[in-house]
């Protein structure tokens, strides 16, 4: 007994002085636990046998969220019903007993359009003047007119649109799919998310909705850095050479797979491979970020200054990612939370994002590769038709009719789905729930969504919850 304690105390301190980092195993997300060792070659990153189990129309997801809620009223959904009656009284019969975030118990006055609509594209899809590059794209993109959610303040609203649940600690979207699909990476994660800033009252984002939930630790998401080091902890400590951190890593495998015999504990696998991916992005990550090999008019094109922070670059490094065989890329831009100073704000907002997501489409699409990418843009609920005033006219939080947009491989572009009612109220037609919109994305990447299960406490647990969700069959091709 006396001696295994000890053994267990030399390694121990081994570990502790051996300065790896806890950047290294905090990577647990990026690698299988069954067979991610060193050498271990095509397994890292893999996924679940038996995925796909449809024909795959997309290889990857990238996930563009406004968060804090942009309105549909004044970017693809156009009511002249509602313009027609700016500054009257809001029906009763619309929001009585309806959840209102903070108009709850005030006076309720419509507030039209307040920009102009133009008709775009050889689809004639009816788009604001706030995105002029969101109108050069109108043939490119399904907008869907018809989305709701179930929670109307921010965190769980993420929360619900991430993972189909407003319970917190379930599995984010990108984990099930890097779960069921693994990564075609081999030295970068199968799931990436980037943020950036810029307009009115930038809710924060907390790192569980990117987290992995019930399912092993390997898929949860890995932030990359808008500026700075992209991943922290990444780089190699001062006066320590790469054969150094080789043997180092070689050493603390070694130990923790003879110890690992006797636990036969998962996620200790996980993190022992961690330290094998860790390696292998310390050579990966400088190459990815380095904007050297793009040339000039691909910057130009998304307005892009690399290492900025900005969407434009993020949007840049979300096509890096894609090229390089990441599974599920997730870009939050924090700002659309316009209670009032909506003018103002969405001018900001989207003089900070249409563009690059315009130039996003345009530089898949000359690359060949928007036709195996699901490009899906939205954020976690819509704003209301009533007036708010604070710092001029501004809308609240609304989640019974909102629009969102899907574009790339099986979607038919210059196409709209469902409306919402003469006053952008309710949703009414073709109504699509988030659980319709996890449905789809995963139908398009080859998985069931019905059969995509996981056992925990007892219950086959799905991203798509255990009420029935429809694959919209009518926007794909």
């Amino acid at each position: 007994m006396h001696s295994e304690l000890t053994r267990n105390l030399q390694r121990r301190t081994f570990l502790h002085r051996a300065g790896v980092g806890v950047g290294a195993a905090a990577l647990s997300s990026l690698i299988d636990t069954d067979s991610a060792y060193a050498g271990s070659g095509p397994a890292l990153n893999a996924g679940q046998a038996g995925y796909p189990n449809l024909p795959a129309r997309v290889k990857r997801v990238i996930f563009l969220c406004m968060a804090g809620g942009p309105s549909h009223l004044e970017t693809f959904d156009y009511k002249p019903q509602l313009a027609a009656m700016d500054g009257k009284p809001m029906p009763e019969s619309y929001t009585v007993g309806q959840p209102i975030a903070q108009l709850q118990g005030q006076q309720l006055k419509c507030l039209g359009p307040l920009i102009g609509f133009r008709p775009c594209g050889k689809s004639g899809t009816l788009i604001s003047d706030f995105m002029p590059w969101h109108q050069k794209m109108a043939d490119d993109i399904c907008v869907v007119k018809s989305m709701v959610t179930e929670q109307i303040n921010h965190d769980p609203a993420h929360t619900f649109m991430n993972t189909g649940t407003a319970i917190s600690g379930r599995p984010s979207m990108g984990s099930w799919v890097t779960y069921g699909l693994g990564s075609e990476c081999q030295d970068l994660p199968g799931f990436v998310v980037m943020t950036s800033v810029g307009g009115r009252n930038p809710q924060p984002i907390a790192s569980r909705q990117w987290a992995a939930g019930f399912l092993p630790s390997r898929y949860q998401g890995v932030e990359f850095n808008a500026t700075g080091s992209p991943v922290h902890y990444l780089d190699t400590p001062a006066g320590v050479s790469l054969e150094q951190q080789r043997h180092l890593i070689d050493t603390v495998r070694t130990l923790n797979t003879h110890r690992n015999i006797r636990l036969q504990n998962t996620e200790l696998e996980t993190r022992i491979a961690a330290y094998e991916m860790a390696f292998r992005m310390q050579m990966s990550v400088p190459e990815l970020v380095n904007m050297s090999d793009e040339p000039q008019h691909v910057l130009d094109m998304y307005g892009a200054t690399p290492g900025d922070g900005s969407y434009a670059s993020n949007c840049l490094l979300a096509r890096r990612l894609a090229e390089r065989g990441v599974r599920f890329i997730h870009l939050y831009h924090r700002g659309w939370d316009h209670h009032g100073g909506l003018v103002n704000y969405m001018n900001k907002c989207c003089g900070l994002t249409d563009r690059p997501t315009w130039a996003l489409i345009q530089d898949l699409k000359q690359r060949g590769m928007l036709d195996d990418t699901l490009i899906i843009w939205g954020g976690e609920f819509g704003r209301t038709p009533m007036f708010q005033g604070k710092g001029g006219a501004g809308r609240d939080h609304h989640i019974k009719g909102f629009s969102m947009w899907l574009a790339g491989g099986g979607i038919k572009g210059g196409t709209t789905f469902g409306n919402t009612d003469e006053l952008g109220y309710n949703s009414v037609e073709d109504v699509v729930h988030v659980r319709d919109l996890h449905a789809t994305m995963l139908h398009l990447l080859g998985i069931a969504p019905e059969r995509f299960t996981v056992k925990h406490q007892g219950l086959d647990m799905r991203l798509t919850g255990v009420e029935e969700a429809r694959i919209l069959h009518e926007i794909i091709v």
